[in-house]
């Protein structure tokens, strides 16, 4: 381990140097791994914490398609408004309509949004590491502890291109979900999800995917920038100057190897600047998703009568020209029930705090699977020190 000269400023991390290091190159199958499990984690976590608030939530990057949804609307439980029991809940609603269809069901109503779900968030996340490591070279090493952390800017970024593609990939979903009654399928207009994507995707065609897209990229690459920047300053660089200051005020009681005085922190810091992280990030992103979320639905029940009206338009600019007064007309719209709320802050952030408390503990996790699972990834490195007015902080 070769240690920080005398000439180098203090607060300077160094590493070792050795020649026999193996490729740190970050392999582009561990970023989708990692991915494919934070998602998949968020799935199952949002479902205990939707179990922990009695009701169906809004999870770690809002779920595009709510895949219990027919499963309540066959429940007599549900229909019946009686309030919260056990007989409401994920297992109680799959168990029944389990009985009632048969185990065909969770392949054909379930599985098919709960995947489309997954591969979004598998996506987003991919994405994400796969920019940051573009604009950040110490990140597109395989290494447990990226030093120095990549600056706000370049997390802004990374977050802004992942919210981007994401939102391309899910617009599919989102043209589905605007759409979808529940009514289609109890009729047996449709024999299963599977039925019904692939009949209202040809329906509606491109052009009907891509309706109301604008909200929706905006909301999800602004969104996803805001959070992955908010999470990683907390994490990293909040972190290491909460260390260095509370530290420096302590004398080392430990040698090194190498003879020189080292401090270690407390094991428990790093995973409490995580959790703080991964609430702020939830705060941040929903003070800017949720009104944008409100403008969405208004726009969203304008688009089955659009579609209408363009399946019998023949000219393609008048289709196009419907789409874009569509969000002229939202806007009137919006600001009609603005003051009918008492202002625009009071309409766009109704039901902000509930929202907010719903989706915390969900997002706390999964970013905390999601941290877990990079980690796991990547290769054994060393310690990482901090240098601090003659001995070092040790961070391993």
């Amino acid at each position: 381990m070769t240690t920080a000269s005398a000439g180098r400023p203090s607060n300077a991390a160094t590493r070792p140097n050795r020649g026999d290091e193996p490729d740190l190159t970050k392999k582009p199958q561990a970023n989708a791994a990692t991915g494919a499990t934070a998602a998949g984690m968020r799935a199952v976590t949002a479902q205990a914490v939707a179990f922990y608030f009695r009701a169906p939530i809004k999870a770690f990057f809002r779920s595009r398609i709510d895949y219990m949804g027919y499963a309540r609307a066959i429940n007599p439980s549900v229909q019946a408004n009686l309030g919260w029991s056990w007989r409401i809940t994920t297992p109680a609603l799959l168990a029944h309509a389990v009985k009632t269809h048969g185990w065909m069901f969770l392949p054909n109503q379930v599985l098919p949004p709960l995947l489309a779900n997954t591969v979004v968030g598998a996506v987003l996340y991919t994405s994400y590491l796969q920019a940051l490591s573009a604009l950040h070279t110490p990140s597109s090493r395989s290494t447990k502890r990226i030093y120095p952390p990549p600056p706000i800017s370049h997390t802004f970024t990374a977050g802004f291109i992942a919210g981007s593609i994401q939102s391309l990939i899910a617009a599919p979903l989102d043209a589905l979900q605007v759409r979808f009654r529940t009514s289609d399928m109890l009729s047996g207009k449709y024999n299963s999800m599977w039925h019904y994507a692939s009949h209202k995707l040809h329906s509606i065609g491109l052009r009907g995917i891509f309706a109301g897209w604008t909200l929706s990229l905006l909301k999800d690459s602004l969104g996803s920038a805001i959070f992955f920047s908010t999470f990683e300053y907390i994490k990293s660089q909040s972190y290491y100057a909460f260390i260095t200051r509370w530290y420096g005020d302590y004398s080392p009681t430990t040698l090194h190897e190498d003879g020189k005085p080292v401090i270690k922190p407390n094991y428990a810091l790093e995973p409490f600047f995580l959790l703080l992280a991964g609430i702020a990030a939830s705060l941040t992103q929903q003070a800017l998703q949720h009104p944008l979320n409100e403008l969405q639905n208004v726009h969203y029940n304008r688009l089955e009568a659009l579609d209408l009206r363009a399946h019998d338009e023949a000219r393609p600019r008048r289709i196009m020209r419907r789409y874009y007064h569509a969000y002229e007309k939202t806007f009137e719209q919006c600001w009609r029930l603005a003051r009918r709320a008492g202002g625009w802050r009071r309409y766009l952030y109704r039901g902000f705090v509930m929202g907010t408390v719903r989706q915390v503990p969900s997002t706390s996790a999964g970013l905390i699977v999601f941290e877990l699972v990079r980690k796991k990834y990547a290769f054994e490195s060393d310690e990482v020190r901090i240098q601090k007015d003659g001995y070092d902080i040790l961070l391993t």
